[in-house]
Protein backbone atom coordinates (compact mmCIF):
# COMPACT_ATOMS: atom_id res chain seq x y z
CA UNK A 1 0.00 0.00 0.00
CA UNK A 2 1.82 3.00 -1.13
CA UNK A 3 0.35 6.54 0.42
CA UNK A 4 -0.24 9.24 -2.31
CA UNK A 5 2.20 12.16 -2.46
CA UNK A 6 -0.38 14.07 -5.01
CA UNK A 7 -0.82 17.22 -2.79
CA UNK A 8 -2.51 19.00 -5.94
CA UNK A 9 -5.64 19.24 -4.21
CA UNK A 10 -4.04 20.76 -0.66
CA UNK A 11 -2.28 23.52 -2.34
CA UNK A 12 1.16 21.64 -1.72
CA UNK A 13 1.16 20.74 1.82
CA UNK A 14 1.73 18.11 3.12
CA UNK A 15 -0.97 16.66 5.84
CA UNK A 16 -0.32 14.15 8.12
CA UNK A 17 -2.52 11.20 9.90
CA UNK A 18 -1.59 9.53 13.03
CA UNK A 19 -3.51 6.52 14.70
CA UNK A 20 -2.62 5.18 18.37
CA UNK A 21 -2.11 1.89 19.17
CA UNK A 22 -1.42 0.24 22.42
CA UNK A 23 -0.03 -2.97 23.81
CA UNK A 24 1.41 -4.94 27.26
CA UNK A 25 4.79 -5.92 27.34
CA UNK A 26 7.40 -6.98 29.06
CA UNK A 27 11.58 -6.70 28.66
CA UNK A 28 14.95 -6.46 30.15
CA UNK A 29 17.93 -4.48 28.92
CA UNK A 30 20.45 -6.70 28.74
CA UNK A 31 23.49 -4.58 27.72
CA UNK A 32 23.36 -2.05 30.47
CA UNK A 33 25.19 -2.10 34.44
CA UNK A 34 24.63 -5.01 36.81
CA UNK A 35 22.68 -2.17 39.45
CA UNK A 36 20.43 -0.46 36.79
CA UNK A 37 17.04 -1.31 37.28
CA UNK A 38 15.71 -1.57 33.76
CA UNK A 39 18.01 -4.97 33.69
CA UNK A 40 15.65 -6.80 35.32
CA UNK A 41 12.39 -8.05 33.51
CA UNK A 42 10.04 -5.68 34.11
CA UNK A 43 6.72 -4.73 31.90
CA UNK A 44 5.45 -1.29 30.46
CA UNK A 45 1.90 -0.32 29.50
CA UNK A 46 3.09 0.89 25.42
CA UNK A 47 1.71 3.63 23.90
CA UNK A 48 2.65 3.76 19.71
CA UNK A 49 1.84 6.73 17.76
CA UNK A 50 2.45 5.94 13.66
CA UNK A 51 2.41 8.99 11.55
CA UNK A 52 2.21 8.89 7.84
CA UNK A 53 2.29 12.44 5.71
CA UNK A 54 1.45 12.43 2.47
CA UNK A 55 -1.41 14.53 -0.17
CA UNK A 56 -4.88 13.37 -0.82
CA UNK A 57 -6.18 10.35 -2.92
CA UNK A 58 -8.96 10.71 -4.61
CA UNK A 59 -10.70 9.65 -1.96
CA UNK A 60 -9.99 12.80 -0.23
CA UNK A 61 -7.41 10.66 2.50
CA UNK A 62 -3.84 10.23 3.04
CA UNK A 63 -4.56 6.84 3.94
CA UNK A 64 -7.54 5.47 5.19
CA UNK A 65 -7.62 4.78 8.74
CA UNK A 66 -9.19 1.16 8.24
CA UNK A 67 -6.15 0.75 5.46
CA UNK A 68 -3.38 2.20 8.42
CA UNK A 69 -5.02 0.23 11.43
CA UNK A 70 -4.02 -3.23 8.80
CA UNK A 71 -0.90 -2.55 8.44
CA UNK A 72 0.08 -1.60 12.14
CA UNK A 73 -2.49 -4.02 14.21
CA UNK A 74 -0.84 -7.31 13.31
CA UNK A 75 2.54 -5.69 13.72
CA UNK A 76 1.22 -4.72 17.17
CA UNK A 77 0.19 -8.30 17.69
CA UNK A 78 3.14 -10.01 18.07
CA UNK A 79 4.43 -7.45 20.49
CA UNK A 80 1.27 -7.98 23.03
CA UNK A 81 2.03 -9.82 26.25
CA UNK A 82 5.50 -10.75 25.26
CA UNK A 83 8.89 -10.63 26.54
CA UNK A 84 10.27 -8.72 24.19
CA UNK A 85 13.81 -10.28 23.98
CA UNK A 86 12.48 -12.58 22.54
CA UNK A 87 11.22 -11.37 19.51
CA UNK A 88 13.98 -11.78 16.81
CA UNK A 89 15.62 -8.23 16.18
CA UNK A 90 15.06 -6.99 19.71
CA UNK A 91 17.59 -8.81 21.99
CA UNK A 92 18.58 -5.96 23.51
CA UNK A 93 14.88 -3.68 23.25
CA UNK A 94 15.34 -0.45 24.23
CA UNK A 95 12.85 2.31 23.37
CA UNK A 96 14.94 3.85 20.31
CA UNK A 97 15.36 -0.39 18.78
CA UNK A 98 11.78 -0.63 19.49
CA UNK A 99 10.93 2.05 17.63
CA UNK A 100 13.00 1.79 14.62
CA UNK A 101 11.99 -2.58 14.66
CA UNK A 102 8.36 -0.75 14.30
CA UNK A 103 9.05 1.74 11.78
CA UNK A 104 11.26 -1.03 9.91
CA UNK A 105 8.16 -3.88 10.03
CA UNK A 106 5.25 -1.09 8.88
CA UNK A 107 7.30 0.68 6.40
CA UNK A 108 8.12 -2.92 4.48
CA UNK A 109 4.35 -2.60 4.57
CA UNK A 110 2.84 0.32 4.00
CA UNK A 111 5.05 1.77 1.51
CA UNK A 112 6.49 4.45 3.04
CA UNK A 113 7.96 5.42 6.16
CA UNK A 114 5.98 6.40 8.73
CA UNK A 115 6.88 8.24 11.69
CA UNK A 116 6.89 6.69 14.79
CA UNK A 117 6.52 7.70 18.71
CA UNK A 118 6.60 5.09 21.59
CA UNK A 119 5.90 6.09 24.53
CA UNK A 120 6.84 3.68 27.67
CA UNK A 121 5.93 5.74 30.09
CA UNK A 122 3.45 8.66 29.76
CA UNK A 123 6.21 10.40 30.80
CA UNK A 124 9.42 9.23 28.58
CA UNK A 125 8.90 8.59 24.82
CA UNK A 126 11.24 7.93 21.62
CA UNK A 127 10.31 9.44 18.13
CA UNK A 128 11.82 8.11 14.74
CA UNK A 129 11.17 10.17 11.79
Amino acid sequence: MTVPHDATATDGQTIRITATYTFEAAHFLPKVHDGHKCRRLHGHNYRVDVSVAGGLDERGFVLDYAELDGIVQPVIDELDHRCLNDIPGLENPTSEILALWLRSRIAAKAGTKPMIRVWETPRYLVEVS
